[in-house]
């Protein structure tokens, strides 16, 4: 897998929501977000580790080229 870079939660949930994905809630330290079908919870951090981000992307269905083309 390509390397993806540690990523900014605000900019990662925008990325996402280009993807078709929406915020179904936002606490303290997580967002959850879902397409209906799939369900993410992207963590509140900043930068998200680079490695949490692989698996948030990979659980999206998108691939990382995929998701960088959306940041």
């Amino acid at each position: 897998m390509p390397k993806l870079p540690g990523v900014n939660h605000q900019e990662a949930v925008r990325a996402l929501e280009k993807a078709g994905f929406r915020i179904a809630r936002q606490g303290g330290k997580h967002a959850v977000m879902t397409n209906g079908v799939r369900f993410l919870t992207i963590p509140r951090h900043n930068p998200v580790n680079a490695f949490t981000m692989g698996g948030i992307v990979r659980d999206a269905g998108l691939t990382v080229e995929e998701f960088k083309k959306l940041l």
